[in-house]
């Protein structure tokens, strides 16, 4: 589909009724207002790609007595596919969904009105534009290359994408299989978006030009291939990948492409996962963590609640709604949420922003590429 017909169908979509009167009148309420239509709903149930929901649930039964969070930890892949299939099927069992895969969001489940946007009145000044819509973001999430520290305490054992098709990295790359996980195959769309970046990488890399392969298209094409040629390791979660390269005690551990927040569990794990930031010209992607309330919801005004209040507090870390979140690695969207002091600043962080729109457009054929090199 052509980036206009997407734009059109957002539009169209920004326009769609929420559904009911009442549900006009909640997108106006506030948390106390909300609060008592929510307790004698009684129950609020998310989907959510994160296990961190689990922190969310406590948090918000300890401040909201009477409301019981139903949580589902699932990948947003396997989410996307859940609530089309319910939508099909006339079922609606969530009332929030926390999704990323923006380019999918935007193009089967905005587009198609299965997610509403809901933004909170008095945090709307707060929030910029580009995360209100189409739809709310709490956070930048990312996919980015990450290397053992212990074992290299002088820095990331590469200082470029390029490096990882060299004969000494053979076999030594972990990710998730692209195709099994959506904000995998978003880095490896992006690496084709950026092909202009990877041409001049790849001088930088070799001393030499860039020349196009005849069976590739762009020069992020021929890094795919380069680096399938060398012998990844496809893993089927991000937890395999943390483990194969943060795990202490490696002597010559491999690197992997993994997400920067899950830094915040390597005490717990014995990990030593750290990004490789100087990596040029990215060590990967930023990408939104949507919060929307599910079309049909049988809860509504604890749905919007929900959503308030993972969306923090007016504290300077966003309060326990934000505590999850409140890890180097995230990024909250909110401007006046403070960075955590041991994080990369946002504004030299240098992985790259990613457009869901143009990702859209190229996601299928980068898919299509990767099985072709299988």
């Amino acid at each position: 589909m052509k980036t206009r017909n997407f734009l059109a169908a957002f539009a169209i979509a920004a326009l769609l009724p929420l559904g009911s009167a009442q549900a006009q009148n909640l997108e106006s309420m506030t948390a106390a207002e909300l609060l008592p239509l929510a307790q004698k709903e009684g129950k609020v149930t998310v989907y959510a790609f994160t296990s961190r929901i689990a922190q969310i649930e406590k948090a918000f039964e300890a401040a909201y007595p009477g409301i019981d969070v139903v949580p589902l930890d699932v990948s947003s892949t396997q989410m996307i596919a859940r609530l089309k299939s319910e939508a099909q099927a006339g079922v609606v069992n969530a009332d929030v969904a926390y999704v990323s895969d923006a380019p999918v969001v935007y193009t089967e489940l905005v587009a198609k009105g299965m997610l509403l946007p809901y933004v909170p009145t008095d945090i709307a000044a707060r929030v910029p534009d580009e995360h209100e819509k189409p739809l709310l973001a709490n956070r930048l999430s990312t996919k980015v290359l990450m290397y053992n520290e212990e074992a290299n305490p002088s820095g990331p054992p590469v200082r470029n994408l390029w490096e990882l098709t060299k004969p000494e990295w053979k076999g030594k790359v972990v990710l998730v299989d692209p195709n099994l996980r959506g904000d995998y195959l978003d880095f490896m769309a992006e690496v084709v978006l950026r092909s202009s970046d990877m041409e001049k990488a790849y001088q930088a890399a070799f001393g030499k030009p860039f020349v196009l392969d005849k069976a590739n298209r762009n020069a992020g094409e021929q890094w795919i291939a380069a680096l399938w040629a060398n012998g990844p390791v496809l893993v089927r979660n991000t937890d395999a990948v943390n483990d194969a390269v943060g795990k202490k005690g490696q002597a010559n551990p491999p690197i992997g492409i993994t997400t920067y927040s899950d830094r915040r569990d390597n005490a717990k794990e014995s990990r030593a996962l750290q990004v490789a930031n100087a990596v040029e010209p990215s060590p990967g992607i930023l990408f939104p963590a949507y919060l929307s309330v599910v079309k049909g919801t049988k809860n509504p005004a604890a749905a919007r609640l929900l959503i308030r209040f993972m969306m923090g507090d007016d504290s300077p870390t966003g309060g326990p709604g934000f505590a999850p979140f409140y890890v180097p690695g995230d990024y909250a969207t909110r401007t006046d949420i403070q960075q955590p002091k041991d994080a990369i600043p946002l504004d030299q962080f240098r992985a790259w922003r990613m457009d869901p729109i143009k990702t859209a457009g190229v996601r299928q054929d980068v898919s299509d590429f990767i099985l072709s090199l299988k």
